[in-house]
């Protein structure tokens, strides 16, 4: 039985990660079939609250080897990648979970509660990661699954239970959320943040963890919700091995979830048309130098088949907006990111810069063929001319300058990345060398 949640938290507290972990707790009598699975949806969407996220498990009873991934309290958790054909009671299981959502819900958030044997279509997922969909939409697809809901408020939450629950990945990651006690949430985050640095060094399977420029820590969150950290990476086995390393305040519980963050799923790559509130990735011309607006932002405008698109580089980025201010009219780009509505920016997720322009400095004047003297200039956009001989050019002496930017793949710093956005790590790939010894 498939059980979602979400729209629980706010921008004030909470989590909907840790009401899964109370929900897995209240559900001991039951298996789970499979990691809890935590699906990011459009990050574009307005009302979102932090990271967009939907909250999916599966109960049942399990079959085969099972995997440790987690513990609450003094339990440790497991799951079974295989099941039996029993399925719980969908009224049942709800009438457990309500008083967990009604307890940890906040005022402000429309949660949903969404419970089928029956997974709804995977083109829901792909319209919910990628487009804003209303209520009207998603609703005749519950009916049609037979699926048992709850809801507060509005139910908006309903959507992204529809939409997570639709989710058969293509690619996939892991996240280890570990969680602080509640006498803990809202002070301050105790933790070493070499023991992080380390952690990063040491796995290569992991991502978004640390920031060595700057060492800065980027999984641990600012918020006053309850989550410690979030260690993400490619290896269930490895988040686990090395969150053991972490030195930090102690922990309440931890759970390791299958979510598609740093996965680009987001990116519409071949769209017929530009929509405000979707992400995507386009290629074009450079069309203007980069203009700086309050704020530290950097805009610059790009050539594509839409027309002319302004993208910008805001200032959370840091060295990220060097790119732009190193590209010049001509270079040709493909850029990634999601389409703002006002003011109408594509807001810069990474850069490819597939090509750049050669640019010469002067170097002196023409010299004549004839007398091998140097020219003279006879105004403004005119020949240069040889007072003795005659002769005339249009053409100085100059020289190739050498460009800070060169072909290869941009992105932000960690801490300034989007939980959707895949890493440049995870593509095999890094920023070319001259941008990393050059973005000071």
């Amino acid at each position: 039985m498939y059980v979602a949640v979400d729209d629980t938290d706010s921008m004030h507290g909470n989590c909907t990660t840790f009401l899964a972990t109370e929900i897995i707790r209240e559900l001991d009598d039951l298996d789970l079939i499979g990691n809890p699975r935590l699906v990011r949806l459009n990050p574009a969407t307005p009302w979102k609250t932090r990271g967009n996220g939907s909250l999916v498990m599966r109960f049942g009873h399990g079959s085969g080897p099972r995997r440790f991934i987690g513990r609450i309290g003094n339990r440790d958790v497991f799951c079974y990648d295989r099941c039996t054909p029993y399925e719980p009671d969908p009224v049942s299981i709800r009438d457990r979970i309500v008083p967990l959502i009604e307890r940890y819900h906040e005022d402000e958030a429309d949660p949903g509660l969404l419970i089928s044997a029956v997974k709804p279509s995977q083109e829901f997922y792909w319209r919910g990661v990628r487009t804003i969909i209303s209520r009207e939409i998603v609703d005749p697809e519950i009916e049609r699954i037979g699926a048992t809901t709850f809801e507060i408020g509005c139910g908006r939450g309903l959507i992204g239970c529809t939409c997570g629950m639709a989710w058969r990945p293509r690619d996939s990651t892991f996240e280890l959320l570990a969680y602080r006690p509640s006498d803990r949430w809202g002070r301050p985050r105790i933790f070493d943040p070499e023991s992080i640095r380390s952690v990063d060094m040491r796995y290569p399977s992991t991502f978004n963890s640390w920031e060595e420029r700057f060492h800065k820590v980027a999984m641990v969150p600012a918020t006053p919700c309850p989550v410690m950290y979030g260690l993400r990476g490619d290896s269930e086995r490895d988040l686990i091995e090395a969150s053991s390393e972490l030195v930090t305040e102690p922990l309440d519980r931890w759970m390791v979830f299958l979510t598609n963050q740093g996965t680009d799923d987001h990116i519409i790559h071949h769209p017929r048309e530009l929509v405000p509130n979707q992400s995507y990735q386009l290629s074009g011309t450079v069309a203007s130098n980069p203009r700086h607006i309050m704020g530290g932002h950097v805009l610059i405008d790009i050539d594509t088949r839409f027309g002319t698109v302004t993208c910008a580089a805001y200032e959370p980025s840091k060295e990220f907006r060097h790119v732009l201010d190193w590209l010049d009219p001509g270079d040709e780009v493909e850029v990634v990111g999601e389409l703002r509505d006002s003011p109408r920016t594509l807001n810069l997720e990474k850069v490819h810069v597939l090509s750049t322009i050669q640019e010469y400095v002067k170097v002196s004047n023409p010299v004549c063929p004839i007398c091998s003297r140097t020219m003279k200039s006879t105004g403004k956009g005119q020949k240069y001319k040889c007072k003795k001989c005659g002769t005339r050019s249009y053409d100085p002496i100059t020289r190739p300058i050498l460009r800070q930017i060169v072909p290869g793949w941009y992105e932000p710093p960690t801490a300034a990345r989007r939980h959707l956005s895949k890493p440049l790590k995870r593509m095999g790939l890094e920023q070319p060398v001259e941008f990393v010894n050059g973005r000071t």
